[in-house]
């Protein structure tokens, strides 16, 4: 689509300069792109890595606590886990992924039992369990903030792909096409001074 502006050579200069800047940005961002594809691909691999690891392991513990629940009463299982003192202090930050910030763990502080209760009244299963659970947690806190990072960056690849295809199949085609159109009118506009010129000078020598 051709661009409302006047058939004049400073329109035309600028119109170039434009479109010079537009496929510089049209490069860079297709590049950041491909950047952010390569990225999110890598991240996909790692997080379905994580999460099947974490699977397995949430069942088996899921599976001894299941166990240990049949020790015991239900509300006497409850109350047991209840006691656990375990804190878990989390600092987050953030860090830059092709140009994006995104969150990430600077530190992850584990304090206090985890097993607060008489071993004698409770299952052993119970135990093993407790101390599976804490041992993945760090993985589990980890999974959690690597998906966070790949909803934000595939939130930039769509806004991304959404600019390249503007300046690839909108901006550019209409600069180029304006340019165009801008140089015929140009050209017109000589042939017609020229074709005016020489008909003033065959006037000029038949006087």
């Amino acid at each position: 689509m051709r661009l409302a502006v006047g058939a004049t050579r400073m329109e035309l200069l600028r119109l170039k300069r434009r479109l010079l800047v537009a496929r510089r940005g049209h490069k860079l961002l297709k590049d950041k792109q491909e950047q952010l594809m390569r990225k999110i691909l890598e991240l996909i691999k790692e997080i379905k890595g994580a999460r099947e690891r974490i699977a397995r392991e949430l069942t088996e513990i899921n599976e001894q606590f299941l166990f240990a629940e049949t020790y015991r009463s239900m509300q006497e299982h409850e109350e047991t886990l209840m006691r656990s003192a375990r804190k878990v202090e989390l600092e987050l930050g953030v860090r830059s992924i092709v140009n994006i910030n995104v969150p990430t763990i600077n530190r992850l502080n584990l304090t206090g039992p985890i097993i607060n209760y008489n071993f004698i009244q409770t299952s052993g299963e119970l135990d093993i369990a407790l101390v599976r659970l804490n041992k993945i947690l760090p993985e589990l806190l980890n999974l959690v903030i690597s998906e966070k990072v790949l909803e934000l960056m595939a939130e930039e690849l769509e806004r991304t792909r959404r600019r390249v295809n503007a300046l690839e199949y909108v901006l550019i085609p209409s600069l180029e096409e304006t340019i165009r159109y801008i140089n015929m009118k140009l050209s017109e506009a000589e042939r017609a001074n020229l074709t005016r010129l020489m008909r003033i000078k065959e006037i000029i020598r038949g006087a």
